[in-house]
């Protein structure tokens, strides 16, 4: 079984095409961004670029009231749970980790990658909402990629329960979840140890009880989010922040690395341009999700007067996580001196980068914002499996409450030991969640344009 784990995972994120730059450089292609770039630029055009075009639009939409069924969510909740699973560890270790394999450079790339992807965002979650259907279990709505294809491969004659391909999709993202929820314990337990010599076992336990008391009762997970969501993230880009405008002197000249370093001569003869160029586009894919098929789980769940609406709300999504927080970790690293991060690594070079903006007090503040996002991912991913679960099991409590079951219980031994093959487990799981989605997104997509079109049409008639 671990044999296979590793083949699928090398065979989704591994180096598939290499093509060669001058220079002697060259770029490396794994199958996920040979898949994800194209969409997202396909989509791009498709969209008129939307993501630049709209962008007002897609603060307004968000920032609507709901009105109608206190059950179903408003498009900023949505936004509240997708944004809850996309800020999480990636925004912090892992925007490290890309500038220090690529460069700052790799930021430039992580910006293109967001803007790219938010169009296929808004495709996806738009089709959540043109397909979605009442949950008779929590009320409001349900819905997904795993909905959206069932009803677009099924025929119109012939009533199905299942299909295969959404089959496969859902059973990937439950697959995927478990996986990642023992990636988050062992991740802050890991945090918690180095900042306060707190046991793994301790920081677990109350991980998992923390957990246990939200996720087992029937809706208390979006209104537990709806208070995290917005006050982690206000206080991450709060401090961040502040010490970017402290040190508002440097700002001109992390531009300038980041964007020579992005085209630079320098990278290209030492034959690291590939580096540069490829961290950038990973990190921008790992962390928004796009394509991925889980933040339309919870687009489908909102209530609005126009599907578009709910695409372009999390179209939104995406330029917050990738534009704004995995930026603003960025510049904290950019802006402390070589010789005080020097050849560290993932958690250690950001602690020593925050610990010499704000001292110990650095320290500490990012193992409890890594802690915030870490729940707060949990409790996104816990949401997302709800339709799924309902898809594959039927409206079943027993099936609903003995998945959160199994995800604590990951959560409970990921927090004491790191396997491996789990981290590969749910990298696996989102690889074939993105392969089987798009092969939906592409045929179905004309079904989300229409959407915008009439969205574009009634907005200029004051209609909406």
């Amino acid at each position: 079984m671990v044999t296979v784990i590793e083949t699928v995972y090398r065979f989704l994120w591994g180096d598939l095409l290499t093509l060669p730059l001058p220079g002697g450089a060259s770029i490396r292609f794994s199958l996920l961004v040979l898949l994800l770039i194209p969409t997202g630029i396909y989509f791009t055009l498709r969209t008129r670029f939307l993501s630049l075009r709209l962008f007002k639009d897609m603060v307004r939409v968000t920032l609507e009231k709901k009105d109608g069924e206190t059950t179903a969510l408003s498009a900023c909740q949505t936004l509240i749970v997708s944004t809850a699973t996309r800020v999480g560890m990636g925004n912090l270790v892992g925007v490290v980790a890309a500038i220090s394999a690529g460069g700052a450079g790799a930021v430039f790339w992580m910006w293109v990658t967001a803007l790219l992807g938010s169009t296929t965002a808004f495709i996806e979650a738009t089709l959540a909402q043109l397909y979605k259907e009442e949950d008779p279990l929590y009320g409001g709505y349900r819905g997904g990629p795993a909905y959206y294809m069932h009803k677009f491969f099924e025929k119109k004659d012939k009533k199905k329960r299942w299909m295969p391909l959404s089959v496969l999709f859902a059973l990937s993202g439950l697959i995927c979840w478990c996986g990642i929820s023992q990636v988050i314990s062992n991740s802050v337990a890991s945090a918690f140890k180095n900042a306060f010599h707190i046991p793994p076992l301790y920081s677990t336990i109350v991980l998992v009880i923390l957990g246990a008391v939200i996720v087992l009762r029937k809706n208390a997970t979006v209104k537990a989010l709806d208070v995290m969501v917005p006050v982690m993230a206000g206080l991450y880009l709060l401090i961040t922040v502040a010490v970017i405008v402290l040190n508002f002197q440097q700002i001109p000249s992390v531009f300038q690395r980041i964007f020579s370093e992005a085209f630079g001569l320098r990278q290209a003869v030492a034959g690291g341009i590939g580096a540069v160029i490829m961290n950038g586009v990973k990190r921008g894919l790992f962390s928004n999700e796009a394509g991925s098929g889980s933040a339309p789980c919870a687009a489908a769940a909102a209530v609005t007067d126009h599907p578009a609406k709910v695409g372009l709300a999390q179209a939104l999504g995406v330029f917050i996580d990738t534009i704004v927080i995995c930026s603003c970790t960025a510049f904290l690293m950019l802006l402390a001196p070589e010789q005080v991060t020097g050849s560290l690594e993932g958690m250690d070079l950001l602690q020593a980068a925050m610990g010499y903006h704000l001292g110990s007090f650095g320290i500490i503040f990012i193992a409890v914002i890594l802690w915030l996002f870490s729940f707060s991912t949990f409790l996104g991913i816990l949401y997302y499996a709800r339709s799924n679960v309902s898809y594959l099991f039927g409206d079943s409590w027993a099936a609903q409450t003995a998945y959160k079951v199994l995800a604590l219980i990951m959560l409970f031994v990921g927090g004491l030991t790191a396997y491996t093959v789990v981290w590969d487990l749910g990298d696996v799981g989102v690889g074939l969640m993105t392969i089987f989605n798009l092969i939906a997104l592409y045929p179905m997509a004309g079904k989300a344009l229409a959407a915008l079109k009439d969205y574009e049409e009634k907005r200029r008639q004051g209609r909406i």
